[in-house]
């Protein structure tokens, strides 16, 4: 794979890694600056701006969602995330990157109504300090 489809690959992947679709950005992540070491920062900036963007779109569900019932269908029942965003406000979304719960609070922050510019910030900033964790371990 050449160095354009990897950085689309992983653009992709770290899109739907955070929608509320299964996904493991972090490998491909991980194969790119493997195959590439020359596009670390390329490389971590698209996979900040893909799942950024997919943690955004959660959170564009939430707004969506027209009531307390359909909320919690969607959350699966599981409504600490939603307590923790009611109680900590958009700084709780730096951990959005976080398996199973980072969904689930951008969801939420959606559904509060949360200002978007600031969930926005908390969630780009959560997504890269992981990604950037991660390409540190690599290089």
């Amino acid at each position: 794979m050449d160095e354009q489809s990897s950085l689309l690959a992983l653009f992709t992947s770290s899109f739907l890694a955070a929608t509320l679709l299964p996904g493991g950005s972090e490998a491909v992540l991980v194969g790119v600056l493997l195959a590439y070491p020359d596009l670390h920062w390329p490389a971590l900036t698209l996979a900040t701006i893909g799942n950024t963007l997919g943690g955004m779109s959660s959170y564009l569900i939430g707004r969506l969602l027209p009531d307390e019932k359909a909320l919690h269908e969607k959350l699966g029942g599981k409504t600490r995330g939603l307590e923790w965003v009611r109680q900590h406000g958009t700084p709780v979304l730096l951990l959005s990157w976080a398996p199973l719960i980072g969904d689930i609070l951008c969801v939420a922050a959606g559904w509060l109504r949360a200002n978007w510019l600031w969930a926005l910030l908390f969630i780009a900033v959560g997504k890269f300090a992981r990604y950037w964790v991660i390409a540190a371990a690599v290089n």
